[in-house]
């Protein structure tokens, strides 16, 4: 069996179709529009699982902030426990000194006790301060276990969502190798005819020279390109869950045709717009509404036009299948 390359070639078919349909400006710029909506809506997703990322790992880091301001504030929670052992010491010194000055010196005990009555009101002082931080000790204790449960919650959460979409991400991409496979398996008959199959960036590019699917300088699909093209048009059928974009693409010699196409970004339009309309044809369970045509003429060529083998090249449709992520953006935004 021939493995078929994957190359982008859908949107060159579908401009030509605009075109060939009396197409306005607005509506071809529309097209635009949505395509590229589509593709800020994939990378959209990718940055998304890039923040999960980055903000999971802070979360760790901010995990093990906490429990290192934990472990300090149990070393200052010991030592003013300690401090607070050695004042009661000294307090009970101090009673033990007032008994003796009681019993052997009556005749000083009005100056001993105003002494001791300021050494326990120090004292009383200093054991209230000491109890007053220690209770806030404790509570800031409660407050740093509750954020870093609040954290690991909000890290696994994370965590999550993050295996799921990544996991859903895993199911599209092998929905894209089954059908690129599916349509390889059925162009096999036209691999050595200039037509490729492959997936890149998380797409199906179908890939197919124009010498297999267009007369030069025509927009007219060639009998074996519409043979084709019915082909295709069975497989797609059958996976509604993809959009269709069909690309025109030239190479950089000028046009010189004597119709209402003036040049090749008129070319590559039309082609796109025929390979469209024999897709909506031969399929017709395809959703017009995530079908689209674009022309990019000679400006997106694959390899530079600096010999008749690389123009030949540039001078391609492709057909590129985007599954929707729909359920991916779910996944992240709730």
């Amino acid at each position: 069996m021939h493995n078929i390359n994957r190359t982008p070639l859908f949107a060159s078919g579908l401009a030509l179709l605009l075109f060939s349909s009396c197409v306005t400006l607005g509506k071809y710029e529309a097209l635009e529009t949505k395509e590229a909506q589509l593709r800020r809506q994939y990378n959209a997703t990718v940055y998304e699982l890039n923040d999960l990322k980055e903000e999971n790992a802070e979360l760790q880091r901010q995990n093990q902030s906490l429990g290192a301001e934990i472990v300090d504030l149990t070393d200052a929670k010991n030592q003013q426990t300690a401090a607070l052992a050695d004042l009661r010491l000294e307090m009970a010194n101090l009673k033990m000194g007032y008994d003796t000055v009681i019993e052997n010196y009556n005749q000083r005990i009005t100056g001993q006790n105003q002494d001791l009555n300021r050494a326990n009101n120090l004292l009383a002082a200093r054991t209230k301060e000491l109890s007053d931080k220690e209770e806030a000790f404790r509570q800031r204790e409660v407050e740093l276990n509750a954020s870093q449960q609040q954290m690991a919650l909000r890290q696994a959460e994370l965590e999550k969502k993050e295996a799921a979409a990544r996991a859903e991400l895993d199911a599209k991409n092998k929905e894209l190798e089954t059908l690129r496979t599916s349509i390889n398996n059925a162009l096999v008959g036209f691999a050595d005819k200039g037509m490729n199959v492959e997936t890149r960036d998380g797409k199906v590019y179908v890939s197919m020279d124009s010498k297999l699917m267009f007369p030069s300088a025509s927009w007219t699909v060639s009998k074996e390109g519409v043979e084709a093209i019915k082909t295709l048009a069975k497989v797609l059928e059958t996976n509604t869950d993809l959009n269709i974009m069909v690309e025109g693409h030239t190479d950089n010699a000028a046009y010189k045709g004597s119709t209402a196409v003036k040049d090749n970004w008129d070319l590559s339009v039309m082609r796109a717009t025929a390979i469209v309309k024999l897709l909506l044809q031969y399929g017709p369970a395809i959703d017009p509404t995530r079908v689209e045509a674009c022309g990019h003429g000679e400006y997106a060529p694959k390899v530079s036009n600096d010999t008749p083998e690389n123009r030949a090249q540039n001078r391609r449709t492709e057909i590129i299948l985007t599954p929707k992520l729909t359920d991916i953006l779910n996944l992240i935004e709730h």
